[in-house]
């Protein structure tokens, strides 16, 4: 299997979620949008499961690549949030950034290569970008989330905590985890486990972010204020993420393949 048949995977998929999303507000009963989001999974899963058959390793290359696993993942902490809090809308959210990703890669495909340069050609390679992207998921879901506890914040609602908290907690877990395989990863191929590349410092940065979250609730700092610090650390996530690419600093980073 190749990239030429990924839109119909795609637009099956985004079909059988919102499909699911809808049947979840207009339904009494969950079951048939439970069966309609799953299938929408599988059929995903079944195409990235294809596309590392075709290529002969795990598609997590390119930029591509990741925003595949993105609109995978982040689909599957919006079902699986569903059927923990009972959030019908974070679903829907989810569907919606999902298919952001998708149409991205749609409207500008990345150049898709068959080939892994040598670094990496390890066993580091897929735990490292996957939890990495899991984190991404996670944290995006916490953002969505953390937007309409601002909205119901005025109304003297704190209902949403809960489960920010716990996404919070969770993606950077992941997102430590990631860190911490990368460097040993990085020990492995260039002989340092930290070089103060552009990528790792943004990481270190993203981190510190939600670590400062974590430690503001701790202290109960006030929530009005708070909330305003996920998506803030969202927009650092991503600057680590893509927008680092960009910067003048990166054009020698060993992490630009």
């Amino acid at each position: 299997m190749s990239w030429n048949e990924f839109v119909y995977f795609a637009v099956a998929s985004l079909l059988l979620w919102s499909l699911g999303s809808v049947l979840l507000y207009t339904r009494k009963s969950p079951v048939a949008a439970i069966f309609s989001i799953i299938g929408g999974i599988i059929v995903f899963a079944a195409f990235i499961a294809g596309l590392w058959a075709g290529q002969g390793h795990p598609p997590l290359r390119t930029m591509g690549e990741t925003r595949l696993w993105y609109s995978f993942f982040i689909s599957i902490v919006g079902f699986v949030t569903y059927l923990h809090w009972k959030y019908k809308w974070i679903m829907a959210y989810s569907v919606v950034v999902s298919g952001v990703f998708v149409f991205v890669n749609l409207l500008k495909p990345e150049i898709h290569t068959t080939n892994l340069m040598p670094a990496l050609q390890s066993p580091w390679f897929v735990p490292h970008v996957t939890v990495y992207i899991l984190s991404y998921a996670l944290l995006g879901a916490a953002t969505i989330a953390s937007f309409i506890a601002i909205r119901e914040l005025k109304k003297g609602e704190q209902r949403l905590m809960p489960l920010i908290d716990n996404l919070v907690y969770i993606g950077l877990g992941f997102l430590m985890m990631g860190m911490l395989m990368g460097a040993l990863w990085a020990k492995e191929a260039w002989g340092d486990f930290w070089s103060w590349d552009p990528k790792e410092v943004w990481a270190f940065i993203t981190a510190a972010a939600y670590l400062v979250y974590i430690h503001a609730r701790l202290i109960n700092y006030k929530l009005k204020y708070l909330l305003w610090l996920l998506p803030i650390a969202f927009i650092l996530l991503m600057i680590t993420w893509v927008g680092v690419n960009y910067l003048p600093a990166a054009q020698g980073s060993i992490h630009v393949y």
